[in-house]
């Protein structure tokens, strides 16, 4: 037999199978400083806190829910409270996996999209400051008698830890009628936490929520839940990028909800900047008694922030309510003072129309919207279509959420803040030449992704084309392709940003034909790449991290 060290547990039930140990956590065996290991599996059995110490969870590991916890709790969750810490680092090729009891993973499709709230979910709680009308506040849905459920404080710079490549399935058990918990729920996050590759799916509430705090949050996937795919509140004022929303034909409400603070004229109200979003709905011509649908983005409640370089598509009825009210603070004045922006968006596909009059819902029947179109007109927002390679909402490889070479998505690029977390990309929306949530995700082992469209560049009348580096930004190495149609002499060579050739790639005579060359050995920084074939000439942008 073998023998299984644990940190700091106590009193645990151990039940061995053919291939690995089911260890039972509860909350009265999660005490201080933990080691969760690939070979085991964990099952939480009810409302699990960590009330101090650090919880390591090495990449591989599994941690299973029960749908109906022993102890008489409503749900099984994982709670990592203000005097803790995570740290969960998954990788692309070993991730986390918070799921059912009941999942299966050797199946991938023993439960599908549909199955929901089958246990909690995940919740970081920090001691970051809060919109709200006291200093700390309960987090929802855990009852109001726990003291340990408790979040907020003074300190942004607050650290809950690391969660990198985590994938979170099938919960938002319901607690009470319309009270369910969130996939993955932030309470007073601070700055000092690492929030990367997350993948919530099939939960029964929200994707993510934010309650107040700092946290940035990046490479975030929410994909057939229930209700918002993102929602932010209390004043959250983080950072966000690559994010990406698929919402399914059943059940669905906004692609972001987005409130400022509580009561509406509290300080801080939430403002974060958020760039390279993909936010796909359930279909402009979706219905369902259970399908809201109702904007791809809601701002209210005072709700400031940015989105930019992101693509909005495929919501069965608007695509942005901004709230004016007849009196007090609201998101229309943010707006008009520059602290609502949304800048070099693409919107397309939504049911209610087809024209800025159409998809925005004015807060008040024949209320005023004015003020939305001239703001979305004059940041560079556009009505055309992303050209998304391809849009499939079942396990059909036929999701492809890259845009095609001739997409509007490569153009018109809003410069991105001097912010050490943002990534500087040549794309609107969350992907660019490549699908970084493939390999470790649910999505990817249900067989939802395909790769639809192959070509990273269209081909012009000469048969000549230069496609974008990928990966792109990269580390290490690099593949450039390109096409030509005839024998030709061909100079490729890579520059820094004064011009000064740095590197060169290719100098020869080459058949026609596709090539495809790695590059590395760079140094970080920006450079770009030039073809040349015979007349025909290209450039393009690569970054180096």
């Amino acid at each position: 037999m073998k023998k299984f060290t644990f940190l700091v547990f106590s009193l645990l039930s151990v039940i061995f199978t053919n291939a690995q140990t089911i260890v039972n956590v509860t909350d009265a065996t999660l005490a201080g400083d933990a080691h969760w290991t690939s070979d085991n599996i964990y099952l939480l059995d009810g409302f699990v806190f960590l009330e101090a110490g650090t919880l390591t969870i090495d990449a591989g590991t599994v941690i299973k829910g029960k749908e109906e916890p022993t102890n008489g709790d409503n749900a099984s969750a994982l709670i990592i409270t203000t005097g803790a810490k995570i740290m969960a680092e998954g990788t692309a090729d070993n991730p986390i996996i918070f799921t059912a009891e009941a999942d299966d993973l050797n199946d991938p499709a023993d439960l599908e999209v549909t199955d929901r709230g089958l246990w909690g979910g995940v919740i970081l709680l920090g001691k970051g400051k809060l919109g709200f009308n006291t200093e700390t506040a309960q987090i929802e849905g855990i009852e109001s008698t726990e003291p340990r459920a408790q979040f907020g404080g003074q300190d942004d710079e607050d650290n809950s830890g690391v969660m990198k490549y985590v994938s979170i399935r099938h919960g938002g058990a319901e607690l009470s009628p319309g009270d369910e918990i969130n996939g993955l729920t932030f309470g007073g996050v601070g700055s000092n936490t690492v929030i990367e590759h997350i993948e919530v799916i099939a939960n029964d509430d929200d994707g993510y929520e934010w309650f107040g705090g700092t946290v940035s949050c990046k490479w975030l996937i929410s994909a057939f839940n229930k209700d918002d795919c993102f929602d932010y509140d209390f004043g959250w004022r983080g950072n966000g990028q690559f994010w990406f929303a698929l919402q399914g034909t059943d059940k669905a409400d906004n692609g972001g909800e987005h409130d400022g603070a509580k009561d509406d004229d509290r300080t801080p109200y939430s403002k974060p900047m958020i760039y390279n979003a993909t936010y796909i709905g359930s279909g402009a011509t979706a219905v369902g008694e259970d399908l809201k649908n109702s904007t791809a983005l809601l701002f209210r409640d005072n709700a400031a922030g940015m989105y930019a370089n992101s693509i909005f598509t495929d919501f069965a009825n608007d695509a942005l309510e901004v709230e004016d009210l007849a009196a007090g603070v609201d998101s229309r004045n943010q707006m008009e003072t520059g602290e609502l922006v949304l800048k070099n968006n693409i919107w397309y596909g939504f049911g209610a129309g087809s024209t800025w009059d159409d998809v925005i819902r004015p807060t008040e029947t024949g209320g005023d919207i004015s003020f939305v179109k001239t703001h979305l007109t004059a940041n560079a927002n556009t009505m055309e279509n992303p050209q998304i390679a391809g849009i499939s909402r079942d396990a059909d490889n036929g999701l492809d959420p890259r845009p095609m070479g001739g997409s509007p998505a490569w153009e018109n690029i809003a410069a991105y803040p001097e912010n050490i977390f943002f990534t500087s990309v040549d794309y609107k929306g969350a992907f660019g030449t490549e699908n970084w949530a493939k390999k470790w995700t649910a999505l990817d082992a249900m067989e939802y992704f395909g790769e639809i469209y192959v070509s990273a560049f269209d081909i012009d009348d000469n048969g000549f084309g230069l496609g974008q580096n990928y990966p792109n930004p990269f580390k290490g190495t690099t593949t450039i392709e390109y096409t030509i149609k005839k024998s030709v002499n061909v100079n490729l060579s890579i520059f820094d940003i004064t011009g000064k050739m740095v590197q060169p790639v290719v100098s020869e005579n080459q058949m026609k034909g596709t090539y495809k060359v790695n590059v590395s050995g760079l140094q970080q920084g920006m450079y770009f790449y030039r073809l040349v074939a015979g007349e025909n000439k290209a450039t393009h942008k690569m970054i180096v991290q």
